[in-house]
């Protein structure tokens, strides 16, 4: 660490033996993605699940372009991708920036000085160019130059799924990264997945407001100097809004725009933290945005404020097909590239794949931020089959009657947790990781009409199950042992558990028994 490019982070995946290279021609229409997921659901010898990153060298319709998809596919990959052995390692750095505090003297001032000189190395800094522009096209381009796949036969075609999508807040300046995906429409238009919810989408609304503003301030100065009336429809909003797209980053500003970032944290700091060394960017050719340096691939362009297209269905990460809706259109002003450019893609689907081993390392590492929050946090575990927003079992160093209920309510306060349609609280001793464990524990301890509690609220766009698009319902399940104070008057059973002098002396015999029984 840190990868400076996406080839650097393939080299480092084909010397630890984590890269399969592809030479059989493959088709972007289907192919790919059925070779993919039968791979991210295979397992080793050792019985680990995720296969190899696979790297498709002979993409049909093609030629001489490399595909790389499943690179962050297995827990092993995703901690190579942040540069740790251990999750831990990542959360500790994270605990010790949040308890610095502010410094009472000269020499809390020198202690803090290391640390302010570390943290100085995380912000992104500006260069004047890098290997993204080898290649400036701002005429004669296309989108389809390069094998953006279609992954499922329903899909209403290609999308491209693995961009980091760059926008500004149009009031305080402030770039924002996230991840979006892209159905393409043709050579030089895409659709653009900015869900109501999502921080982009908010740039689009803060631009569309201040373009109404603008307008209608025009309106008003034309109406009282000509003393009449003018139409209201001269008030909608028009205009532009420019975003940029990098495709095939090195694997922390690629992890970095799906991280759940506090609102004033920017992404690329955040990448710099995980590299451990500032991202590089660069500014693009035909809009006031800034992009990796090293990307692949760099899409410029724009949305129209006033301009909506169907877009979907697409296979998504639920299992399930998310419908059509209405979204914004991206329109492609300049594509600059590397020579030779790889392109970085995923699929999504019905778990596990990819997505699932990036939304662990997202939730361990960020157990630390939502325990600022939430102190008496323990633990927390998103199951891949809870799709990230469907389940969260948390749990609890219980120290007052109804706690298990703040904390529910804690947790659908905080930005993208908001859309957790059920969570589940245990006590501390359960292990949220073993779902064994969990599924035993709570439906022992729960007595449903006491125990479940149901709220409404916004619930994911995709959820196809909700009474509206964007809204319905959401349960908490109080699966802790319940006290006299909450109104539990019985006493409470004690787990069964062997006693440790029968436990230690049939443990100094189990290497023979465990022959004799066939357990070796």
């Amino acid at each position: 660490m840190p990868f400076d490019d996406l080839r650097q982070w393939i080299a480092a995946l084909d010397r630890a033996g984590q890269l399969k290279r592809i030479q059989t021609e493959v088709d972007p229409i289907l192919e790919i993605a059925e070779i993919t997921d039968r791979v991210s659901k295979s397992r080793d010898a050792s019985g680990n699940r995720g296969g190899a990153a696979l790297l498709f060298q002979n993409v049909k319709g093609h030629r001489g372009s490399q595909l790389l998809i499943n690179q962050f596919g297995s827990e092993a990959r995703m901690k190579l991708a942040v540069g740790v052995n251990s999750y831990d390692e990542i959360a500790g750095r994270i605990r010790m920036f949040m308890d610095v505090k502010s410094p009472q003297g000269f020499l809390d001032k020198l202690k803090m000085l290391p640390l302010l000189t570390e943290a100085g190395k995380f912000f992104p800094k500006t260069v004047n160019s890098g290997p993204c522009k080898e290649v400036i096209k701002r005429e004669n381009l296309s989108v389809l130059d390069f094998p953006v796949l279609q992954c499922w036969p329903k899909d209403a075609g290609r999308f491209i799924t693995l961009p980091c999508v760059t926008t500004r807040d149009p009031r305080s300046g402030k770039r924002n990264l996230g991840m979006y995906r892209m159905q393409v429409y043709d050579e030089r238009t895409t659709g653009m997945h900015w869900q109501r919810q999502k921080v982009a989408a908010e740039h689009a609304r803060e631009r569309m407001r201040a373009a109404v503003e603008g307008r209608a301030a025009a309106v008003d100065i034309m109406a009282r100097s000509s003393g009449g009336s003018v139409l209201a429809e001269g008030t909608r909003p028009s205009g532009k809004m420019e975003v940029a797209v990098a495709i095939g980053t090195d694997p922390a500003v690629t992890f970095s725009a799906i991280i759940p970032a506090p609102p004033d944290i920017e992404e690329y700091l955040i990448a710099g933290f995980l590299r451990g060394a500032p991202v590089e960017l660069v500014k693009c050719e035909t809009v006031d945005l800034e992009v990796p340096a090293t990307s692949e691939i760099v899409l410029e362009g724009y949305v129209n404020l006033d301009e909506l297209r169907p877009e979907g269905p697409f296979g998504d990460h639920t299992g399930f097909y998310s419908l059509e809706d209405l979204y914004p259109v991206f329109h492609v002003t300049c594509i600059t590239h590397r020579k030779d450019p790889i392109y970085a893609t995923t699929i999504v689907g019905k778990p596990p794949q990819e997505d699932a081993y990036m939304g662990k390392a997202v939730e361990r590492i960020f157990l630390p931020l939502m325990k600022l929050t939430i102190p008496e946090l323990v633990d927390i575990n998103l199951p891949a089959e809870g799709v990230f927003h469907n389940l969260m079992i948390v749990s609890i160093k219980k120290s007052y009657p109804g706690q298990a209920r703040k904390v529910m309510n804690a947790i659908w306060s905080l930005g993208q947790a908001m859309f957790t349609k059920c969570i589940v609280v245990v006590d501390e001793d359960v292990d949220v990781q073993d779902l064994a464990d969990v599924t035993l524990k709570v439906f022992n301890h729960i007595d449903p009409e006491r125990d479940i509690q149901f709220t409404l609220g916004p619930v994911d766009s995709l959820d196809h199950a909700s009474r509206l698009p964007n809204f319905g319902s959401k349960m908490g399940i109080d699966a802790t042992r319940k006290w006299a104070s909450e109104g539990f008057s019985r006493p409470w059973p004690d787990e069964i558990v062997m006693d440790g002098k029968t436990r230690t002396l049939v443990e100094s015999k189990w290497k023979a028994l465990a022959k004799e029984l066939g357990l070796e």
